[in-house]
């Protein structure tokens, strides 16, 4: 028999370093504001799209679940560990039009929804499609999902729901939204004169939604949200990006990464961006002693770490999280709030205060005396 490694040299291939540029153009350009989108929390739905939204609030954690899945869909289609992307703009134009498609399939696994009769989602006993657009307001709707007389055989048997989904990951957004589609609620566009109009679609044969039935959106969680998960890389400027990636090694772009996003949750997605290598999480973990002597803590998901994060305030990391802070020893009468580890108390360093080694991280819970 042959031999079934991947080899050698597509690793080497696969783990080549491989820089981008900062995107020159924003992910979206239209604004929600524009259309007069406004939050409505504790709004109450149409009738007919109510066993929808119904579903939604059934289900556990179905907002946290859903701006993640977003979030993850995105990760997804980048495959920063291989390629180092690390934001929307870098993606082919094929990859950012599946980008659609991604978001419903992982939409689909997330809520275990079922398919649907007639179109690909079934919840709450009616068919339904998931429609994405990273401009607002931009869906495309097919002619299956609406009844037209000029259709034929194309026409859908309903004038089905819609759920439109929107996110700019440049400033946080994100929106899902419920709307019945009809004939009339789509584009129409003039033909001069006093011809009648006729329905504006496009090479598709798809249609979009007319402005003036925005308002007939039922909007999930009242709204326009705004905290999609935080694109790190995206959010640095460039000095600081281009000291994280300017390393040839994939330790060293780690540690730098921990040296430069303290305070704040890093995810696996960018510590696979960074890294691009096979055991990028290694990288994380292995920072935690290279960083030491300069003070610096990486905290994991053992429930010592988070409960270090938790007395230092700092934000509790998940699994597939870390959070770095650099610390100072100080006197018990510090008035900072502290920990004791190593038998010395430790506080969040203040800029301009010695740098120090720091403690080593215990993996059991704390004592109770390590909280101030």
């Amino acid at each position: 028999m042959g031999n079934d490694s991947r080899g050698p040299a597509l690793r080497s291939k696969r783990n080549r370093f491989r820089v981008h540029p900062a995107p020159e153009k924003p992910m979206s350009t239209v604004r929600p504001a524009r259309f007069g989108i406004s939050t409505r929390v504790g709004a109450v739905p149409p009738p007919d799209l109510k066993p929808i939204v119904d579903w939604f609030d059934e289900q556990q954690d179905s907002r946290e679940r859903f701006r993640w899945t977003l979030r993850d869909s995105l990760d997804e289609l980048l495959d920063g560990q291989r390629t180092g992307r690390w934001c929307y703009q870098h993606l082919s134009k094929a990859e950012k039009t599946h980008l659609g498609t991604a978001i419903e399939v992982n939409l689909t696994k997330e809520f275990d929804i079922e398919s649907g009769v007639d179109l690909d989602w079934r919840i709450g006993g009616i068919d339904l499609d998931c429609k994405f657009s990273r401009e607002f307001g931009s869906w495309e709707i097919p002619m299956e999902m609406y009844r037209c007389s000029a259709h034929g055989d194309r026409s859908g048997s309903a004038d089905h729901p819609a759920i439109l989904v929107w996110l700019n990951e440049d400033s946080f957004q994100w929106a899902a939204g419920l709307f019945r589609v009809t004939d009339e609620r789509l584009r129409w566009k003039s033909r001069g004169g006093a011809e009648p109009s006729e329905r504006a679609y496009n090479r598709d044969n798809k249609r979009k939604i007319e402005r003036n039935y925005f308002g007939e959106i039922f909007w999930l969680w009242g709204g326009i949200q705004f905290d999609l998960p935080v694109n790190v890389l995206l959010m640095m400027d460039d000095h600081r990006r281009g000291r994280i990636l300017s390393s040839g090694s994939g330790q060293e772009r780690v540690n730098q990464l921990f040296r430069e996003v303290t305070g704040k949750i890093v995810g696996r997605h960018t510590v696979l961006t960074v890294a691009q290598q096979d055991d990028s999480p290694k990288r994380a973990r292995d920072a935690r002693n290279a960083l030491r002597s300069e003070g610096i803590i990486v905290l994991g998901h053992l429930s010592a770490h988070v409960e270090i994060a938790n007395i230092l305030k700092l934000p509790a990391p998940a699994k597939g999280e870390w959070v770095s802070e650099r610390l100072v020893a100080v006197d018990v009468d510090d008035e900072r709030t502290k920990v004791k580890l190593d038998g010395i108390w430790w506080a969040i360093a203040r800029p301009g205060e010695l740098i120090q080694a720091g403690p080593r991280l215990p993996k059991d819970v704390l004592p109770d005396q390590a909280r101030d």
